[in-house]
């Protein structure tokens, strides 16, 4: 009664009756054996059944005390409001149809239907559909005709297959074909009156624009022909009107009073840099274009001096001087820079340009190399003596780039573009001044090539993975390995690290490298754990993998294709690449830390706040920098700063490893400092991972061989 069951029996484990609501116990006992098959299988059973005629839902569970002691059985009769909640959610009709015998009529026994419709297609209109009752049919009940869907929800005996001419409860869910399309056909023709009567209202309405706006319109558009020719003397006629077309022609006036007073203006600017008063990039471009035309006349007449020598600079740290004096300090410094590069470059016809921000240029209209680079030996002086500005006082260093006409260009663009490029390189070598040269930009050329080849190196299989052995110190054993990528180039041949791993960090192709090793270091591992070598690979993560936040579900995802511990691998990241973005570098390392890997902070010493965050990193290890280490023999200084740095590890649980062993004498001095591993090339070079397989294989049998001496003599005679 609680849930609204109007009958109920209690069967035996057996499935036989042992009591009931008062119902007849063979209709009872005739459904639970039907049901007891599905029930014993599943645990549980239920179906659409007659029972006193009408549809009920039958339920069939278990009752257990704890275990099982029998079964109870609950049918919930079909009511009018379950049809009723059925078209209020989907607009659709539903209609029982029941009947006890295959041969007796179908009565309906709940519809959403009016009562006549659904007797009607109960007693006259049930024949054709009943036979295929999973199709939609178009019936006609009466004048209307509606769309029919039936479905049986009492199952088949088993001797039947789908039979129109069983007896059972027969679902049909039905809609009026009539009102389905009745609504879109109403609406196309209110969408076609509102059309029409929308495309009348925009036909009168051009028709009254035209009369009052179209015509002054014209008039503007001719005095806005007439401003763009020149001529600002003619007054804008329709002053007068108090509209908006007035007002325009009144804006247009004082445009061209305003224009008529500024053209001046505006051709000083086009030629004149507003802040310091010296020519612009474009009138020191048409300058070097007249003085190439001067040296062709010179040349044709035989004259010595028919050369041009152009000389670009570029401030060292002005963006420095921006963000901590600010831009109003800024203007001020190269105001300064300004004066002083007319006080010692300008010559008699030479002219000095500022070509934008911080870059600056000299032409010099009779100069060839040599006096470029005099006069850039002049300029580089005058800048390195302190600019006092205000209450500051500051050092100055530019980079120059000098290009000649003929010799390095044959037109203005390309002797301004090579200077350019000399200043540039100037600039990342911090060499000062350089004179262009055909290999440096032949050179950029070539790493703009390679960035291409290289993003088809990974899948032409052109890249190799290198691995340097990681010794123990106190024993000589192998405690790990660095892995490392080297690009065997089809035709360039072995590409050195150097040439294309600082590209692939700044397009950020780094991060398909960083996984290309990732997975070939776990491949390997895999090998020497099969040949019975238990070693930890070191794998390299750049700026960019540390502020991936994808990148711990992605190496997450490739230990499990590869079947490989997280133990397996050490994790080594620099100090600058855990400053740039020192909260989410954290978050990442603690997120790859959880998942089990180890990390390492590599070239430890050569960062400059590290140490603020070290406590709160969840790194194992530290790589001293080879920097240190290669010189600590001879360097009193070197040999204190490794020694600090292996107790400072030490005190915070960390091993520390040193890298740059590169003779006997080092290797001691790390033992004596109580070192946990060095790598370096004493011990062996990067090689080839299928070559390592093969030196692991010899070091470990020497091991074997000389187990009965120390690890420091082991390792001497190896």
């Amino acid at each position: 009664a609680r849930i609204g069951a109007t009958e109920a029996a209690l069967l035996g484990t057996d499935f036989t009756v042992r009591a009931t609501n008062g119902r007849d116990t063979r209709e009872l006992a005739s459904l639970a054996a039907r049901l007891a098959a599905q029930a014993a299988t599943s645990g549980a059973a239920g179906e659409i059944a007659l029972l006193g005629g009408q549809p009920h839902q039958i339920v069939l569970v278990p009752l257990k005390a704890p275990v099982l002691a029998g079964w109870v059985l609950m049918g919930f009769p079909l009511e009018v409001r379950l049809a009723a909640e059925m078209k209020a959610l989907s607009a659709l009709n539903v209609t029982l149809l029941t009947r006890a015998r295959a041969d007796a009529p179908w009565t309906a026994a709940l519809t959403s239907l009016p009562h006549e419709q659904a007797e009607r297609l109960a007693r006259d209109a049930w024949t054709e559909p009943a036979a295929a009752p999973q199709a939609m049919h178009a019936v006609a009940v009466g004048p209307a005709e509606l769309g029919v869907k039936a479905q049986w929800l009492t199952p088949a005996p088993a001797f039947e297959h789908a039979s129109a001419d069983r007896a059972g409860v027969l679902a049909l869910v039905s809609v009026s074909i009539d009102d389905a399309v009745r609504a879109p056909r109403d609406l196309q023709i209110g969408l076609l009156v509102i059309t029409l009567l929308g495309f009348g209202v925009f036909v009168f309405g051009s028709l009254f624009s035209a009369r009052r706006v179209t015509t002054p319109l014209r008039e503007l558009a001719s005095a806005a022909v007439r401003l763009g020719a020149g001529d600002y003397a003619t007054p804008i006629q329709g002053l007068r009107r108090a509209d908006e077309i007035g007002h325009l022609a009144q804006a247009f006036e004082q445009m061209r009073v305003s224009v008529a007073e500024k053209q001046a203006q505006i051709l000083q600017l086009a030629y004149w840099d507003g802040l310091t008063g010296l020519p612009n990039r474009v009138q020191f471009r048409d300058a070097v274009r007249d003085a190439i035309t001067q040296a062709q006349e010179r040349a044709s007449r035989g004259e010595s001096s028919a050369t041009v020598a152009v000389i670009m600079l570029d401030l060292d740290c002005f963006k420095h001087v921006n963000d901590v004096l600010g831009y109003p300090f800024g203007d001020l410094l190269l105001k300064g820079v300004a004066e002083r590069l007319s006080q010692h470059a300008v010559r008699g016809g030479d002219l000095v340009a500022r070509l934008g921000g911080d870059e600056f240029a000299v032409l010099l209209r009779r100069g060839d190399s040599a006096l470029a680079e005099s006069v850039a030996q002049r300029i580089g002086d005058a800048l390195n003596a302190p600019l006092r500005l205000d209450e500051h006082t500051v050092d100055m260093s530019a980079s120059l780039g000098m290009a000649c006409w003929p010799a390095h260009a044959l037109d203005a663009d390309v002797l301004l573009s090579r200077a350019e490029v000399a200043m540039y390189v100037a600039k990342r070598r911090a060499q000062g001044a350089l004179l262009y040269e055909a290999s440096i930009d032949a050179a950029s050329a070539q790493t703009l090539s390679l960035l291409t080849e290289l993003r088809h190196a990974v899948d032409k299989g052109e890249l190799r993975l290198y691995l340097q052995p990681k010794l123990q110190l106190d024993n000589g054993r192998i405690g790990g390995a660095e892995a490392l990528v080297r690009w065997q180039h089809p035709q360039r041949g072995l590409v050195p690290p150097l040439e294309f791993i600082p590209f692939a960090e700044q397009t950020g192709f780094i991060r398909t490298l960083t996984i290309w090793v990732f997975e070939e270091a776990a491949r390997h591992w895999l090998a020497l754990q099969a040949a019975g070598v238990a070693l930890t690979l070191s794998v390299n993560l750049s700026t960019r993998d540390l502020l991936d936040q994808d990148l711990p579900a992605k190496f997450d995802a490739l230990l499990v294709k590869h079947r490989v511990p997280a133990e397996a691998f050490c994790l080594e990241i620099t100090e600058g690449a855990i400053m740039d973005d020192p909260q989410r570098a954290l978050a990442t390392l603690n997120r790859l830390s959880a998942l089990g890997f180890r990390l390492s902070i590599d070239d430890f010493g050569t960062g400059y706040s590290s140490l603020a965050y070290l406590k709160r990193l969840p790194v194992d290890e530290l790589k001293i920098d080879k920097s240190f280490v290669i010189g600590m023999e001879r360097d009193l200084d070197d040999l204190k700063i490794v020694r600090s740095t292996i107790d400072l590890a030490h005190n915070l649980g960390l091993t520390v490893v040193a890298e740059g062993v590169e003779n006997a004498k080092v290797w001691e001095l790390l033992r004596e400092l109580d070192c946990d591993e060095a790598q370096g090339f004493h011990m062996g070079r990067p090689m080839p991972a299928a070559e390592f397989h093969q030196w692991t294989a010899t070091w470990v049998a020497q091991q074997r061989a000389r187990r009965g001496a120390g690890p420091a003599s082991a390792f001497m005679l190896h």
